[in-house]
């Protein structure tokens, strides 16, 4: 069990990100679902973490890439055990239950995610623990081929939570979601969040944690950007977006990082495409990030989309493109650590077009000295 002393929360498992949770259950399903010795006692699996973080997502997620059958409760909306075990109803004399609506009926491989599960009446939690036990209530019974995924906020601090105790606990493997910008910042270009709020971010990662801001509320706030092509102009408006879901220290963050010119960076797509680099893309950059102690972290979040662009979409660069790339790459302001490793990370990715770009000479050195040839 891992504690935070200065909010008491309360989590069980490893402290993990979402990449590290994935292979934790790709690993449990794979031995429990996938493979001919899977084990007839499946244990089910509690991700613990924060709200916002992504926990709902990344099984339901998981699920559809897999290609899994899914089926989803949120056990904090049962007021009855009916809505659990089912109703009873007459057969030839004998009063029985009628499983819910919801419980599995086909074969699977399935997932059924129990979401929010401490947030249910302590009524509903003791009548989940058969089902944890023994993947079946007193009126239905799991399909073989499920796994029971369940989801769950700390333990203390102000979250209104039903304690579970070591008798539930027991019956499930636990692990903790934790959030991860850079991992973060994957998720997003991959589901074209707004290229102004990844830059956002990548520049403000201590502005992702509140009470209100969460990565869901940001993405909720994102998700109204693409319809103002110009952020500075309608500056009331996007405040009042803000504010709806946002914490008043993000919205003033999220402000100065407009008022500064930073939603003006070019996007990965821009830089590929410029006819000019040095005075669309360079200059550009230079004037934001030497206008007083070098921002390397304007920087690093610029290198961090280029390769999540490129890798993520599997571009394969046109002459044009690849030019503009060792360009950026060769950028005289960018530190060389910087320049080393994005030249690393974009040899390295699993776009093979990209190799291409050791063919100017200081990228070549670069990528060799990487691999230990001096």
């Amino acid at each position: 069990m891992q504690e935070e002393p200065t909010s008491h929360y309360q989590y069980y498992g490893a402290p993990s990100k979402a990449s590290e949770v994935n292979a934790f259950i790709d690993h449990i399903l794979t031995n429990q679902l996938g493979s001919p010795s899977a084990s007839k006692q499946k244990t089910p699996i509690c991700i613990w973490g924060k709200h916002g973080i992504g926990k709902t997502e990344l099984v339901a997620t998981m699920a559809k890439e897999k290609g899994y059958a899914f089926a989803y409760i949120a056990p904090a909306q049962f007021e009855e055990m009916g809505d659990l075990i089912g109703m009873p109803t007459i057969e030839e004399g004998k009063t029985v239950f009628k499983a819910p609506a919801w419980v599995p009926s086909t074969e699977g491989p399935g997932i059924l995610l129990i979401d929010d599960v401490n947030r249910a009446d302590d009524r509903i939690l003791r009548g989940i623990m058969q089902l944890l036990q023994n993947h079946e209530l007193v009126s239905w019974q799991l399909p073989p081929k499920w796994q029971i995924i369940l989801t769950a906020n700390p333990d203390g601090g102000d979250y209104s939570v039903t304690p579970m105790d070591d008798a539930m606990l027991t019956r499930m493997l636990h692990i903790t979601l934790q959030f991860d910008v850079l991992e973060w910042a994957k998720w997003a270009e991959k589901n074209e969040i707004d290229q102004r709020g990844i830059q956002f971010v990548l520049t403000h990662p201590t502005s992702l944690s509140g009470e209100r801001t969460t990565p869901r509320t940001l993405v909720q706030f994102f998700e109204h950007l693409p319809s103002i092509p110009n952020l500075n102009q309608q500056l009331p408006l996007v405040k009042l977006l803000a504010d709806s879901c946002l914490d008043e220290s993000t919205v003033k963050a999220f402000i100065t990082f407009i008022m500064q010119g930073l939603d003006r960076l070019p996007q990965p797509a821009e830089l590929l495409s410029s006819p000019n680099f040095e005075q669309q893309i360079q200059q550009p950059i230079a004037k934001l990030v030497q206008q007083g102690p070098l921002r390397v972290d304007i920087l690093a979040a610029l290198c961090t989309r280029l390769v999540n662009y490129l890798s993520l979409h599997n571009i394969q660069p046109n002459p044009q493109a690849l030019a503009n790339i060792q360009a950026f790459i060769k950028m005289p302001f960018l530190p060389h650590d910087l320049r080393f490793a994005l030249a690393q990370d974009l040899v390295g990715s699993q776009n093979p077009h990209l190799g291409a770009i050791i063919g100017d000479p200081v990228i070549g050195k670069l990528v060799l000295e990487g691999m230990g040839g001096g």
